[in-house]
């Protein structure tokens, strides 16, 4: 592992910081603590802390020495000062001196000393940076670290590695008690640069931010030097590619049977979200022989049980032509799993000897031989967080098992970590948006419509994939609403499959389409040519049934329902003069909206419309809006605002609508006007 510091970043870091009145030592604890938190081999989303002890003033104006340490819910690679909360230091050390403390307590005290009562709680292992005497103290979970200490021998194997240049800590849950015993172990050994926590991690520290930084560079590149490399430490079947079913069918079947029935809104299952990884070391872990006992041992270190459970849900390789017996056993392996956790929660927390919270039986891993895992979580960023720690136990566990044998700690100590109180805090406990646990998909996503809808189905939770024409549009549309950007041609089924293939690679599968993409073709219906019209009926109908048929077997392998959302017009009711090219497809399509609402209601999948009219957007630009304006002799405004209410209805109205509709659980065959008030437009 190689150093990563550069004076000259360093001197940029205090310069910014300072403008900011940001205290050279702050500054430099924020510039460390990325550089660590930007190493995976290191870090891994929210793991892992960091400390600084200075000088502060409260709001007084009076100086105190205080500890600037990690805050709950800061990510180490991306933090700020302000993600380092300042403790009154002289508070924290007195409580070296009581024998014991609650984590309540523990909470409650670190809060109360807080200078600034709005900043995030600090860290759990607070207290242990407060009780060593170094200036800089750095924490991470080194991969390489850990696959020395994951061994039944592994505190003789660091002790032998390290000599007195590290401590070697038994392995006690984060907290006071680990606090005291780390302070008392080092007092014995003060010559040491750090701490070695047994099947944990690894603590440096120095008087310095580049020291404490470059002790525990040194420190990490010395357990690699213990790694062996290359080859592969178990056994591997014989799993050809061409024998296997292809991910993106795969999916869907495993999101589908990790819901749970009846847990979500309005009794809809409550789904989870997916993200598929897969290489040359992924497969070689997934494929082994014997991967039903070696994957089963439990994570690598208990700061990661909070998002991957314990152990993975085991699935077989899917063969080509054996979806059906595939999904038959995957539905039998997650029913085993959640009665096997349930059983795992019972037998360490016998008749509920002390109050913890039951957490949702569901796996957060999942691994299939010959493709290779799956992350799981309520949202694409929870799955992804998971499929990554994930990752990173395959790499500790190939390296332990190759070094020696791969040991993690005891079930119970592991239990303990993923049923804390503190731990579970991580995961937050505020109430879920509304659809979140959700993937949509926008077609037409880069237009004004799409891109509205699309930003406000993520405000509602939802992760979304824009599907359009012009793929660097949809790109661009997605990175603002924080999604999926696809180049998809809907007239072209094809297209249409492999778009929705690679959100199901991405998400794991589909629940809300979104079916937006159309076109405005004029001409007097006497005088159209067919290929006009045909080109309109494509895109304005045709499209719209590849677009829905093809979310509907993703759906319907999915198994937990879902809603199909059209784009329709005031056109299908309310015909305008010169717009049959345009009107008489959208007149087709509000009947399909309905024939999806009769043929699949009972697969649990809902059909609804939205009638809009006189939307600025690429259909009605602003040639055109001049050009209809000027035929009524009206103002462009009056045109816009033609309605019984007077006003423009845009763009954001129609996404309001759309995003109504998702939420309307109960309802299906209905078509939204939007349109600010047209009777000649009004279903009956």
């Amino acid at each position: 592992m190689q150093s990563q510091w550069s004076d000259e970043a360093a001197r940029e870091a205090v310069a910014h910081y300072r403008e900011q009145g940001v205290s050279e030592d702050l500054a430099l604890r924020v510039y460390t603590t990325r550089l660590l938190g930007r190493d995976p081999l290191l870090v891994l989303h929210g793991g892992g802390n960091t400390s600084v002890k200075t000088r502060h003033r409260d709001i007084l104006g009076e100086e105190h020495d205080v500890l600037c340490v990690k805050g709950s819910g800061w990510d180490m690679g991306e933090i700020e000062p302000a993600g380092l909360p300042a403790v009154k230091l002289r508070a924290l050390q007195k409580a070296r001196t009581l024998d014991r403390m609650s984590d309540e307590d523990m909470v409650n005290f670190q809060r109360l000393n807080l200078l600034d009562s709005a900043s995030p709680n600090p860290s759990v292992e607070t207290l242990l940076h407060a009780f060593l005497p170094h200036k800089y103290v750095d924490h991470t979970h080194s991969t390489a670290v850990l696959s020395v200490i994951d061994q039944p021998d592994g505190e003789a194997r660091a002790k032998a590695l390290y000599g007195d240049r590290m401590v070697v800590v038994p392995y006690v849950m984060p907290g006071f008690d680990l606090a005291k015993l780390a302070a008392e172990m080092y007092d014995a050994e003060p010559q040491a640069n750090g701490l070695i926590l047994h099947k944990h991690g690894i603590f440096t520290f120095a008087e310095t931010a580049r020291e404490a930084y470059e002790h525990m560079i040194e420190m990490v590149t010395l357990a690699e030097a213990q790694l062996p490399s290359g080859g592969n430490v178990w056994p591997s079947a014989a799993i050809l590619p061409d024998d296997l079913a292809d991910v993106s069918d795969v999916a869907p079947i495993i999101r589908g049977a990790c819901a749970e029935p009846g847990e979500g809104r309005d009794g809809e299952p409550r789904r989870l979200v997916m993200a598929f990884r897969s290489d040359d070391r992924i497969l070689a872990y997934v494929n082994g022989t014997d991967l039903a006992g070696y994957s089963q041992r439990g994570v690598v270190t208990p700061d990661h049980i909070i998002r991957t459970k314990n152990v993975p849900l085991l699935l077989p390789a899917p063969a080509v032509g054996g979806l059906d017996r595939f999904a038959q056993a995957t539905q039998d392996a997650v029913a085993q799993f959640v009665t096997d956790y349930r059983a795992y929660f019972d037998k360490h927390n016998p008749n509920g000897r002390t109050p913890k919270t039951r957490l949702d039986p569901m796996p957060r891993v999942v691994l299939v031989p010959g493709l290779g895992m799956f992350g799981l979580g309520k949202t694409a960023k929870d799955a992804g967080i998971a499929a990554d720690i994930a990752e990173n136990a395959i790499r500790v566990t190939l390296d332990a098992q190759a070094l020696g044998t791969f040991e993690p700690l005891p079930e119970q100590e592991l239990f303990e970590m993923e049923h804390w109180s503190l731990e579970q805090a991580k995961l937050g406990k505020g109430v879920e948006p509304p659809l979140s646990r959700h993937v949509a998909v926008v077609t037409g996503g880069a237009g004004t419509i799409g891109a509205a809808t699309a930003a406000a189905l993520k405000a509602q939770g939802a992760d979304v994939a824009v599907l359009d024409l012009d793929g660097e549009a949809a790109a661009e549309t997605a990175s603002a609403a924080g999604g999926l950007g696809l180049a998809c041609d809907v007239t072209n089924r094809a297209s249409v499959d492999g778009a929705l293939n690679q959100v199901c690679r991405a998400f794991g599968g589909v629940d809300i389409v979104v079916s937006n993409a159309g076109a405005a073709w004029q001409g007097k219906i006497g005088d159209v040519s067919d290929e006009l019209l045909r080109r309109s009926f494509e895109l304005n109908f045709f499209a719209h049934q590849s677009v829905a048929q093809a979310a509907v077997a993703i759906m319907k392998a999915q198994g937990t329902g879902g809603t199909l959302l059209f784009n329709v017009s005031k056109q299908a009711v309310n015909p305008g003069l010169d717009f049959g090219p345009y009107g008489l497809p959208k007149a087709a399509l509000m009947s399909l909206v309905r024939q999806y609402a009769l043929d699949h209601a009972a697969d649990g999948i809902r059909s609804c419309g939205v009638n809009a009219d006189r939307i600025r957007s690429g259909l009605l630009t602003d040639t055109l809006i001049a050009e209809r304006a000027s035929a009524r002799g009206v103002s462009e405004a009056d045109y816009l605002g033609g309605n019984l209410l007077g006003r423009e209805v845009t763009a954001d109205d129609v996404a309001r609508a759309f995003v109504s509709l998702a939420l309307a659980r109960k309802t299906t065959g209905h078509i939204e006007t939007v349109d600010g008030g047209n009777m000649a437009a009004a279903l009956r």
